[in-house]
């Protein structure tokens, strides 16, 4: 149940969040992480999908030295073209807040970057759109909204929606070898259709990763979908009502039932989720244009058997689409 502490780790406190996954983790001395509590960690996100860390007391360099030990991380250095500085002096930190870089100010609503985060307020899975796709995202506030304006994190149990699949579904992934195709401009048009409505998502490169998949630390079957799924195939061809397909797999893993909210308490909180695992997405809340929420976040390049999908190691990574037109300045992804 819910917030019964679990006694099988010996060096952290786990406290329950959810039936099924996400947990919230206590215990961790993040100045002095030893190996045999780093395996702890590492154990309790095969088993929950989502830790949740408070007060971590992290600056960016701790920040990405402990992300570090999860395996080989991103980098922000295919998005800083026509002139895009980085935020952070740390290229492995993504910036996930709504801070204007040039100014220090809160980014504007109406702004192509906030037009383009309103992707990220549908459920996905980091980097899927990527030939190598992320296993640990490891994300922390740096500065937060006051309480009650939300901008909490949400989260879906992906494995579990796939062990509870409808009987004709279920039947249909079993009998087919279905492929997703990615795309961050699909997302990214989903989230804000008339801003984006000259962006074509079929026109640029897609990136393609099984839809249902073995998550390889805990055994269990998980759907890998979300909102940077674009389209279904088989081989190498779409499938017939494959939008249908799509929204019916997402819906699907969705449903309130498996989701939890994470809420962001103090600067340091720190969440780390397995995209393998689990889809997240960024809460909304009357924080929008009026107070600073600077969150950011390192991603570990997975390095699973299936990192790579169906992809070449030598496909092209997604940076500004090509298609980008002047008003789209800014945005992530078009």
């Amino acid at each position: 149940m819910p917030g019964l502490i679990q006694e099988s780790f010996k060096t952290i406190a786990v406290k329950e969040l959810h039936p099924t996954f996400a947990a919230e983790v206590s215990g961790v001395n993040f100045q002095d992480v030893s190996e045999e509590q780093f395996r702890e960690i590492v154990a309790a996100m095969a088993k929950y999908g989502v830790c949740v860390f408070r007060d971590t007391g992290m600056d960016d360099a701790a920040h990405v030295k402990f992300s570090e030990r999860f395996g080989e991380l991103d980098n922000i250095r295919r998005y800083l073209v026509g002139g895009r500085k980085p935020r952070y002096d740390l290229y492995e930190l993504f910036d996930a807040g709504n801070i204007d870089g040039d100014t220090d100010t809160i980014l504007d609503p109406e702004s192509p970057r906030s037009h383009s985060n309103r992707g990220n307020g549908l459920f996905h899975a980091d980097s899927s759109f990527n030939p190598r796709r992320a296993s640990f995202s490891l994300l922390r506030a740096c500065e937060l909204p006051p309480p009650g304006h939300g901008g909490n994190t949400d989260f879906a149990d992906s494995r579990t929606a796939f062990d509870d699949l409808p009987d004709d579904l279920r039947a249909e992934l079993r009998a087919h070898d279905y492929v997703g195709a990615h795309s961050m401009a699909h997302s990214r048009k989903l989230g804000s259709p008339a801003f984006f409505e000259d962006v074509d998502p079929a026109r640029s490169p897609m990136q393609r990763h099984r839809i249902a998949q073995r998550h390889e630390p805990s055994g269990r079957m998980n759907l890998y979908v979300g909102a940077h799924l674009h389209h279904v195939e088989e081989d190498g061809e779409e499938v017939p009502n494959s939008w249908d397909l799509v929204q019916r797999l997402n819906a699907h893993a969705t449903q309130k039932k498996y989701t939890a909210t994470v809420p962001w308490y103090n600067p340091g909180d720190m969440v780390i989720w397995d995209n393998r695992a689990v889809l997240h997405r960024a809460g909304s809340g009357t924080f929008a244009g009026r107070y600073r929420r600077d969150m950011r976040r390192t991603t570990v390049h997975d390095d699973s058997p299936t990192a790579w999908g169906c992809n070449s190691k030598d496909a092209m990574w997604q940076g500004f689409n090509s298609q980008a037109k002047p008003k789209h300045a800014g945005a992530v992804g078009v």
